[in-house]
């Protein structure tokens, strides 16, 4: 019998489950024991005791990475000019990530993280493309104007979401330990602004930003479109699937799938920017454990970003000023991750090294 996608959405919700909190008190005990001052690594061992949690062993593994980028076009790009960049960019970074010629690809071969680029929902033919790369998981050529109707139909969210368990379901039969989250689509500030607002209940105006480098009369003109779906489509305040499906896109949509995906399979999820930390908390509005398994990777310059941080209560790893997207800073946060498991497998303890502890 074939399950349907809400089905399975919905069973892979409910087989995930906390953080193993026992490997998390091992953790801090291990490290008290390792030859350095207690607690003199900071943060890093707060990312080292929480990947203990997420794979239930200490220490913990930390050798294979990847970064997902989910693209999608968006229905109000077709009618409003809410950026300086057309919709056709979309699927032209598309082949320049399958190319390796964009930031991504770059800083993924610095981590040793390698790069998948899933099409969501691209408005273009891409079927021809053959890379080992792509996946090619479209729902429909971009979403509709969500200031005339609903981003989507409950159908297409829940294969959205599906897609992305999908994705999850290969990050894990590769063998990943950890996964960042990337995305692609023009006119996505403004979408993840939407959701943002819907899902926190601020006006759009306290949580849309300048995007790519939007002027003061594009700025203005995301935030009415902004208002006018919101007005429209009575999201309701907080509910991750409504603020998806009636403000989202398919890529935000494949991001909280995999988020939900990855927390199912015990991996360690980091998000970028603005637009994958609005779909992540989506999912976490759809499974409260999801944010378990969940790193920060960057603080984006968008104001929203800001609102959501605040709201789960997060400080990003990485402070750079970034504003580009694709999973940049959260690729760049994969080192980190991989630091802190290198910490705890390969520095010797008090006792193995024959150094007194001072502590002690």
């Amino acid at each position: 019998m074939t399950i349907s996608a809400q089905q399975r959405v919905h069973d892979t919700i409910a087989a995930i489950t906390p953080l193993h909190s026992e490997s998390v008190n091992e953790a801090v005990e291990f490290h008290q024991s390792l030859t350095k001052p207690v607690g003199s690594l900071g943060r890093l061992e707060h990312i080292g005791a929480a990947l203990c949690g997420i794979q239930q062993c200490v220490p913990p593994v930390m050798e294979k990475t990847r970064v997902v980028v989910f693209a999608a076009d968006h229905g109000i790009t077709r009618s409003h000019s809410l950026g300086p960049f057309p919709r056709e960019v979309t699927a032209q970074m598309v082949q320049n990530f399958l190319a390796g010629g964009a930031a991504i690809n770059a800083l993924a071969n610095v981590v040793g993280a390698e790069v998948d680029v899933v099409d969501m929902g691209v408005d273009a033919n891409l079927s021809g493309i053959q890379s080992k790369m792509f996946h090619s998981l479209s729902v429909a050529n971009g979403t509709q104007d969500i200031s005339e109707e609903p981003a989507m139909s409950h159908a297409e969210l829940y294969r959205a979401l599906a897609n992305g368990i999908d994705m999850a379901e290969y990050c894990f039969a590769q063998g990943c330990q950890a996964v960042a989250l990337g995305e692609m689509g023009i006119g996505n500030t403004t979408i993840a602004s939407a959701v943002t607002a819907a899902l926190l209940d601020l006006s759009p105006e306290t949580v849309t930003g300048r995007g790519t480098g939007a002027d003061d009369d594009t700025l203005n003109r995301k935030i009415a479109v902004i208002n006018k779906a919101i007005a429209r489509h009575g999201v309701e305040t907080g509910n991750g699937f409504d603020a998806l499906q009636k403000l989202g896109g398919f890529e935000l949509a494949g991001i909280a799938g995999i988020a939900l995906g990855l927390a199912r399979r015990r991996i360690a999820i980091v998000a970028d920017g603005f637009i994958s930390t609005a779909a992540v908390l989506a999912a976490i509005r759809m499974c409260s454990t999801v944010e378990d398994f969940m790193f920060f990777g960057h603080q984006s310059t968008e104001p929203g970003h800001q609102a959501l941080l605040d709201e789960l209560r997060q400080k990003p790893l990485l402070d750079m000023g970034f504003r580009l997207g694709e999973g940049t800073g959260a690729c760049l946060s994969l080192a980190l991750l991989k630091s802190a498991a290198a910490v705890m497998s390969q520095m010797a303890t008090f006792d193995s090294a024959g150094v007194e502890d001072k502590e002690s």
